[in-house]
């Protein structure tokens, strides 16, 4: 019972202050990835292995939305992981990436979720609710796989990259809310409308600490038929961010 409520705290706390945890984290990473690279001797293992912790943010852009459907406010993307680093040439430089990590999401529009057991509604904002924000929300432990091509070496840690990959999610809390002027009428449920495992491509590149993060989901981020005025929600999120790397 003991290490089931650890657990529970552990999620809990994931789930509710992800977004300053995570903003310190990356100020950290930041920091270590921009120090100058002339410490670096030559007497380094040449087994070298590169970018193994990870940390990204993102915007997450809704594609194919149904007629109506407007994004609002910031839906954010945040990650933070370690994937490990599988050189397969001498100069170590190409090689595969196959990593777990944490993602959480948030998707901002004008879509309100009503749990009307046994099923889930949704409807567009109209003016009388009042709406102040309404989003899905979602916490998951990621699967990175990546094949990795790069100009470094041994010693010098400013290099180009391109990471090219797929990545696989599974969603241990999936929620909606609705947060209204009038604080009578907020709603927050487990919405098992969104999918459980959600999965995509992914392209990162770039050079030294900037790198460019895409992904592309190739499932829909609702499935069980859930509609939209008699019009299956068919949303697929496009995520575009930057991504940093440290040893």
């Amino acid at each position: 019972m003991k290490i089931q409520g650890v657990f529970c705290f552990i999620l809990w706390y994931m789930q509710n202050y992800s977004f300053v945890f995570f903003l310190g984290c990356f100020l950290w990473l930041f920091n270590l990835q921009s120090q100058d690279s002339t410490s670096v001797t030559l007497n380094e293992d040449p087994k070298y292995l590169e970018d193994q912790f990870y940390a990204g943010l993102a915007y997450n852009v809704l594609l194919d939305k149904p007629r109506g459907v407007i994004q609002r406010n910031l839906s954010y993307g945040i990650q933070l992981g370690y994937i490990k680093d599988i050189p397969i040439n001498r100069k170590r430089n190409f090689g595969f990436g196959l990593g777990i990590g944490y993602g959480t999401n948030s998707y901002y529009s004008n879509i309100i979720a009503e749990n009307t057991q046994p099923n889930i509604s949704y409807r567009l904002a109209v003016e009388a609710d009042s709406l102040n924000r309404t989003k899905f929300e979602t916490h998951a432990i990621e699967f990175p796989f990546e094949l990795r091509w790069r100009t470094s070496n041994e010693v010098d840690y400013k290099f180009w990259r391109i990471y090219g990959g797929v990545k696989a999610a599974y969603i241990f809390s999936r929620k909606s809310k609705f947060i209204s002027e009038n604080t009578d009428n907020n709603l927050s449920f487990q919405n098992n409308d969104i999918s459980q495992w959600q999965y995509g491509l992914t392209l990162n590149f770039g050079y030294n600490t900037w790198n460019v993060h895409l992904y592309y989901s190739l499932n829909p981020l609702l499935e069980n038929g859930a509609s939209l005025d008699n019009g299956v929600i068919e949303i697929q999120p496009l995520r575009i961010g930057v991504i940093f790397y440290i040893l």
